[in-house]
């Protein structure tokens, strides 16, 4: 530990101390404003205070030391969350776990790796590359989101659609825990362990149970081959209608994206144009991969099964080049927005994917009623929808707009069956959409989970769970009974 800085705050001065003095903590507001919110950029909020410990121990300390004093804190990665959970609403405390980017080990024989929270997605699939191995999940911030916020979140990507989002990929963790005790779950990899899982219960929790500090994932052997095809349509509802006849034919393609009109307009300005023909309405991108056998006659399948569908023009990547082009043209998606729009709000629910045709013609009609513009860029195998809200927020009332109109999407997906995000997290964006799915008796039932790891609340409050109302009064009518005398 650095020799001790002098502040006038007390507590600001103390958690200095335990990361190793000045150069480990910010606190003036200058500095604090780079930390008001994370991608979902509508609320902003200044920390307390940021602080950066270096192990497993640091975190421990700055954790129990919050417990102690009673100051709300939570945990940050690399602030590309799009929900706002890394946003501090009630002045909290930001433990960054950025210097934690250690690839601790890696077993190529169990197929297994340890990282740090703070080791960015895609660097772990770049280190064991020329091994032959990878790292599944693949969100298409990968190249700078960290695995410790994927954890949180449980983020998906383009190709969970064969290989699964980050909970089946997990198979340890080390949690700090509210109090500040450190906790291993997970035997290794060890396949149905007795007991709870746990592991299931802390990726996805959004940091309100604990702070993930080391992490076990599963690394996959590369496929033996992989070839994309790229599809264009006139009519968004037959591209719809191929993704289900894909599925329905016994493919289970490694991806099988989709993107409308405006969505092409916008990647087609951004940073990696590929050329997309203008005027149509929908294309799908779709990767299949494994042993070679078989590989072609998945592919001739696909392209039946498009041209069956009125498909203008359906073409297979001729390389490697030109399959990556394709791709980094899709996962540029969601910032090439900012091409064609000021502002844009991106929303994150999921469907059955029978539903697609119904839910789009919805989805447009949300955007006829709130004369907004809607892009549509999505996971459309596994049916998780991305519309993209785009408006002005220089224009008064615009932006209250555009998150009615959000909402509004996430109504049509609930009612067609599905659920209010697959990958992004509720946050606080979502809170109160909570109530499209749950009840509240079912919140209160999340909430009591919550309340035995993390009883005071204190890290990260106010995300996940709608704001207080029937759920308060139910729970103190479940304590008056429980603490009622038994007669």
């Amino acid at each position: 530990m650095s020799k001790a800085f002098k502040v006038k705050d007390q507590h600001i001065q103390n958690l200095g101390n335990i990361v190793g003095g000045s150069k480990s903590i910010l606190y003036h507001k200058e500095d604090l404003m780079a930390y008001d919110c994370d991608g979902f950029t509508l609320h902003k909020h200044l920390p307390k205070a940021v602080v950066f410990p270096k192990d497993t121990k640091e975190v421990s300390e700055l954790v129990k030391y919050c417990s102690t004093h009673h100051l709300p804190f939570l945990a940050r990665g690399a602030g590309t969350g799009l929900s706002g959970g890394a946003i501090p609403l009630n002045g909290e405390v930001i433990i960054s776990l950025v210097r934690m980017k250690r690839l601790l080990s890696v077993d190529l024989e169990n197929r297994r790796a340890v990282v740090e929270p703070g080791f960015v997605n895609l660097k772990l699939t770049n280190s064991i590359s020329d091994k032959g191995y990878y790292y599944a999940p693949d969100p298409s911030s990968q190249y700078c989101c960290t695995i410790g916020g994927n954890v949180a979140e449980n983020a998906g990507g383009a190709h969970c659609l064969k290989y699964g989002v980050t909970t089946n990929h997990i198979l340890g963790l080390e949690v700090v825990l509210p109090d500040g005790e450190i906790i291993e779950i997970g035997q290794y990899g060890i396949p149905d362990s007795p007991g709870y899982d746990l592991l299931g219960l802390l990726t996805g929790s959004e940091g309100t149970l604990g702070i993930v500090t080391k992490i076990t994932v599963r690394i996959l052997k590369n496929p033996e081959a992989k070839q994309t095809v790229l599809a264009y349509f006139d009519r968004i509802e037959d591209g719809s209608q191929a993704v289900s006849d894909i599925i329905s034919n016994g493919i289970v393609p490694a991806a099988l994206e989709m993107m409308d009109k405006i969505a092409i307009e916008g990647v087609e300005a951004a940073a990696f144009p590929v050329g997309h023909t203008k005027d149509i309405e929908a294309l799908l991108l779709i990767e299949v991969d494994g042993i070679s056998e078989g590989i072609d006659e998945q592919i001739n399948q696909i392209l039946a099964v498009c041209k069956s569908r009125n498909v203008r023009e359906v073409k297979v990547a001729v390389d490697e080049q030109e399959r990556g082009r394709w791709w980094a043209n899709r996962k540029t998606g969601f910032g090439a927005m900012g091409a064609i729009s000021p502002d844009y709000l991106v929303q994150d629910g999921v469907i059955p994917r029978s539903k697609l045709p119904e839910v789009l013609n919805k989805i447009n009609q949300v955007s006829i009623e709130f004369g907004l513009r809607i892009a549509n860029i999505f996971h459309a195998g596994d049916g998780n929808l991305h519309p993209l809200v785009l408006f002005d927020a220089r224009k008064p009332g615009e932006t209250e707009k555009a998150l009615k109109a959000g909402s509004a999407c996430l109504q049509v997906c609930a009612d067609a069956g599905g659920t209010i995000t697959g990958e992004h997290g509720v946050g606080i964006e979502k809170r109160e959409e909570m109530r499209f799915v749950f009840n509240d008796d079912e919140i209160v039932s999340q909430t009591n989970i919550r309340d035995v790891f993390n009883p005071n609340n204190l890290l990260n409050a106010g995300k996940l769970f709608p704001s207080p109302g029937r759920c308060v009064e139910i729970k103190q009518e479940l304590k008056e009974k429980t603490s009622s005398p038994i007669i």
